[in-house]
């Protein structure tokens, strides 16, 4: 059996079900490092450790923001690669000194290393030319790398980086949970469930961080461009938090008529009943490596609009008449937003029959499938590079 160490940030609720997967499938035997147990700065996602099924490890650590870099320190990861005695080991990102940790130790050991890449072309956040240095470096000593689809893949190969070298595993949630509490939800009666959550009688939805670069004033604007009349109709609503939320507040203060909603941030077991009431989700970013909340709203049977810059857009959103499973947009254009959104509030069949098809197109973005993806890779990897040796 192959061993795999994967060194990822925090316990989030929607890598448990993929973790969970892997282990289960019993041709790779998995162990986690994490390098912190939660990000209390960005997030307040509660750990559910009784869902765990893998081998795992939380990691002493120190963080602080320094400006707009996040700084994550941690003992201990030498000693805990050594424990694991990995075959292959997979890092999720290299922008923590652990990863680097990781890799200088990986090379003394003669231990393929490789990269879990989710950034895209249409990835618009800040880098320089150090940053820039640092990443290329980083890549060059990988021997293999992971990507969740489409925009990954293409954003590796302007680095250099040989098809031979990537394997796919498509990003997923736990579709079956998604659907089943979204399912529970509608059981109830729809006035009085939206009445119980404070939800409108129709809305569109957003969920993730309140940020800038999340495309949130953009919405906010294109909603007040609807007519006052189609807006009295449909409402707005925000399930998160962030440092953006009084900012944001204040731009919705002055917006006349209509119904913007604030839910704060929401547990994950919370978020399919919004979900499943919504027209569609709007997920506007400037730059999103993937965009997890899609796969979630289509599981729950809910289309989306997205900006064409999030990863996600290439293999979740399908345009075709015959199959369409939500919109795309550039990002920052209000008007192409506005219009969508006019087209869905004058005709909610549109959702509905497009809900349907974004739920049978996410099953093929299942834990298992991402499972069976990185399965491939160990035993690529941990067989090429030993036959090599």
């Amino acid at each position: 059996m192959t061993r795999l160490t994967i060194i990822t940030e925090i316990v989030a609720p929607y890598r448990i079900p993929v973790f969970n997967a892997l282990a289960e499938r019993g041709m790779v035997e998995p162990h986690v490092i994490f390098l912190a147990e939660n990000d209390v700065t960005q997030r307040q996602w509660r750990v559910e450790s009784e869902r765990i099924r893998f081998s795992f490890e939380i990691l002493a650590s120190w963080r602080k923001r320094v400006g707009g870099t996040m700084l994550l320190l941690n003992r201990g990861v030498e000693s805990a690669l050594e424990r694991a005695r990995p075959d292959v080991i997979l890092a999720g990102g290299y922008n923590y000194p652990a990863m680097w940790q990781a890799q200088r130790w990986a090379r003394r050991a003669h231990v393929p290393f490789v990269l879990w890449s989710e950034s895209n072309l249409g990835d618009q956040r800040a880098g320089g030319r150090l940053r820039e240095w640092l990443k290329r470096r980083f890549v060059r000593q990988c021997q293999g790398f992971l990507v969740p689809g489409t925009s990954a893949s293409e954003y590796l190969q302007s680095y250099g980086v040989a098809k031979a070298q990537v394997e796919t595993a498509p990003n997923a949630v736990d579709n079956e949970r998604f659907a089943a509490l979204a399912a529970e939800a509608l059981r109830a009666p729809e006035a009085q469930l939206r009445q119980r959550l404070g939800l409108p009688a129709r809305y569109f939805l957003y969920v993730g961080r309140l940020v800038r670069e999340k495309g949130i004033f953009e919405l906010v604007n294109a909603y007040a461009a609807l007519p006052k009349a189609l807006r009295e109709r449909v409402g707005l609503v925000f399930a998160g938090d962030g440092p953006q939320r009084v900012e944001l507040q204040q731009a919705v203060a002055k917006v006349a008529g209509g119904n913007i909603v604030w839910k704060g941030f929401a547990q994950q077991e919370d978020l399919p009943a919004y979900y499943a009431l919504a027209e569609a989700l709007i997920l506007p970013t400037w730059s999103d490596p993937w965009g997890l909340v899609v796969n979630e709203a289509m599981a729950c049977s809910t289309p989306a609009i997205v900006s064409q810059v999030a990863g996600c857009r290439a293999d979740l959103i399908l345009e075709a008449a015959s199959g369409r499973t939500g919109w795309a947009m550039a990002p920052h254009d209000e008007v192409g937003l506005r219009f969508t959104m006019e087209k869905l509030i004058l005709d909610p069949q549109i959702s509905r029959e497009v809900g349907e098809c974004a739920a049978r197109h996410i099953q093929r973005y299942s834990p298992a499938a991402w499972a069976a993806g990185v399965e491939r890779l160990a035993c690529k990897f941990a067989h090429s590079f030993h036959q090599g040796s």
